[in-house]
């Protein structure tokens, strides 16, 4: 919060304060007071004499030097002290104003649900930057849908296994695999291999993101040679609710709206549960 008036006068005195007390008794660093010594004879004491005198006069030039430089070395101090805790002009406004041109620029998406409304607590929308925005959603909704398997595929096996055997050459029953991560040690390395190249097809090319389409419009390609082939009969299909084919979108926008919300809320509490 800004300070008020009185209270920068308050610490701007209580600084300048300090500051000049520190500069004063550092100048008396300069005036050393005079070491006791035995009586001088007559003859000696008036050539002495002469010569504190002028002692005197140098160290009250000294002192007074010291004083001055003293003030100056404080109210320097006590100005920079002043000038670093003054907030800067129209910094807070420049900082509500950038927070609501961020949440005028996403509050329409999806996914801008209650209680929370536009929550973004890291930042990472502060920007405004439309593409990080679209590319952030992609890979929420990736991550939802497969944390919503990932759910399935940890409670499924709890109440029904697949019959028969998972690698024969192993001799591996579906029956003898664990649920969760203890699965991991049953399944044998060539299942894994085959599982990764799956993944790998179907991230490239059976459902590909294409950026033209919505975040979460998947779509398949065809690839030659790192070329997309445009066809209709060998890519270009385009899956709709429920994952089917070419199937049409849902006509009433509220309803689809309401489906895509509820999409994106059960793949964030899935991303959750699967912790």
């Amino acid at each position: 919060m800004p300070m008020t008036s009185t209270t920068a006068a308050t610490k701007a005195a209580a600084a300048c304060a300090t500051a000049l007390a520190a500069g004063y008794a550092g100048s008396t660093t300069f005036a050393a007071a005079p070491a006791p010594r035995a009586a001088p004879s007559p003859a000696a004491a008036t050539t002495e004499r002469g010569a504190d005198l002028s002692n005197v006069a140098g160290a009250a030039h000294l002192q007074g030097f010291g004083v001055g430089f003293g003030l100056a070395f404080g109210a320097v101090a006590a100005a920079g002290l002043l000038a670093a805790r003054r907030p800067v002009a129209g910094s807070y406004a420049l900082r509500a104003d950038k927070q609501l041109v961020m949440q005028r620029a996403f509050e329409n998406e999806l996914g801008v649900q209650p209680p929370t409304g536009f929550w973004d607590p890291a930042g990472f929308c502060s920007d405004g930057d439309a593409k990080e925005f679209y590319r952030r959603r992609c890979v929420e909704v990736k991550h939802g849908r497969v944390s919503m398997l990932a759910c399935l595929g940890y409670i499924v096996p709890e109440y029904f296994k697949f019959p028969g055997y998972l690698s024969q050459t192993s001799g591996i029953k579906f029956a003898d695999v664990g649920t969760g991560l203890s699965a991991l040690l049953k399944v044998p390395a060539v299942g894994w291999i085959q599982w990764v190249f799956f993944c790998g097809y179907m991230e490239l090319f059976a459902c590909y993101q294409d950026p033209d389409l919505m975040p979460g419009k998947l779509s398949s390609r065809f690839v030659v040679g790192l070329t997309t082939i445009k066809s209709n009969n060998l890519s270009g299909w385009v899956f709709g609710p429920f994952g089917v084919p070419n199937a049409p979108s849902i006509a009433d926008p509220e309803l689809r709206k309401k489906k895509l919300n509820a999409e994106i809320a059960n793949g964030r509490l899935a991303m959750m549960a699967i912790i």
